[in-house]
């Protein structure tokens, strides 16, 4: 009986310390042909459905990519969010390539394999709208999107985890802050007109540029960027050996010019570096 339950153990895996820990390490199963990759499936152009019903979008070429690079297959999964950046995967995906941000947060249950692009941060107003300076906007409505990097940064919350990331700083003090549950919504409110329902709506400059090409009357407000995040490939916690080749592969792929073409392909900017 003692050598029954002793298999069974090291078929299922053991509780340590209130951690799983995995029957196999990725170097173990690396002869499996495909690689399981948690992703969106409803952020254009990071990841969606096409008119086909099939995942294309940045993230999911960069997962390929990186699939290809190791002899494997990408088989793709859409979690909730909450689940891809929340680790204890226990062997349900071998990583997750989502547009997601390192925040020290999450650096206490994921690991992150490598920063693979950075994101620019811009205010948009209506065409209509005055403001010229991001002190302008001090005081004002602001719109974001509900439980995003938007919402951290005008609530002042954001802490990112990425070496050689400056800290973030803080701009505007915004008098009241409205949150929507989809990306495109805070620009449906700011179309109304200056000051109707919003003063400004933060968010990513490629979300914005879309809006701007779909006919909404905006623009990006002059001053630059608020900031830029970077966005990371995660891998769960337990095989460092796993994660560093994941980012020697990104680190490839940025310096042979692949990061920057993707991003050029999906964004039409150079979003890697």
């Amino acid at each position: 009986m003692r050598e029954v339950v002793a298999g069974l153990i090291l078929a299922l895996g053991i509780l340590v310390g209130g951690a799983f820990v995995p029957t196999r390490t990725h170097d173990q199963a690396a002869a499996h042909p495909e690689l399981k990759v948690a992703t969106n499936s409803g952020w254009l152009p990071q990841s969606f459905l096409d008119d086909h019903n099939q995942l294309v979008g940045f993230d999911i070429d960069v997962a390929r990519e990186i699939a290809r690079r190791l002899g494997r297959k990408a088989r793709f999964e859409t979690p909730d969010f909450s689940a891809m950046t929340g680790g204890h995967w226990h062997g349900r995906w071998d990583m997750a390539v989502g547009s997601v941000t390192p925040t020290k947060a999450r650096a206490q249950v994921v690991d992150f394999a490598g920063i693979y692009y950075y994101s620019p941060y811009v205010f948009a107003v209506n065409k209509s709208s005055a403001a010229e300076t991001f002190e302008d906007l001090d005081g004002k409505k602001i719109g974001v999107e509900t439980g995003t990097t938007s919402e951290d940064y005008i609530r002042r919350r954001l802490k990112i985890d990425a070496p050689n990331t400056p800290p973030v700083k803080y701009i505007v003090t915004p008098g009241e802050v409205r949150t929507y549950a989809d990306s495109m919504l805070p620009f449906d409110d700011l179309r109304l007109g200056d000051g109707v329902r919003l003063d400004a709506v933060i968010a990513p400059e490629q979300t914005v540029l879309r809006a701007i090409k779909n006919g909404y009357p905006i623009k990006i407000l002059p001053g630059g960027y608020a900031f830029r995040e970077p966005l990371t490939v995660v891998t769960d916690k337990g095989d460092p050996r796993w994660t560093a080749r994941i980012r020697q592969i990104i680190m490839a792929m940025r310096a042979d010019g692949t990061l920057r073409t993707l991003t050029t392909k999906w964004y039409g900017r150079d979003y890697s570096s």
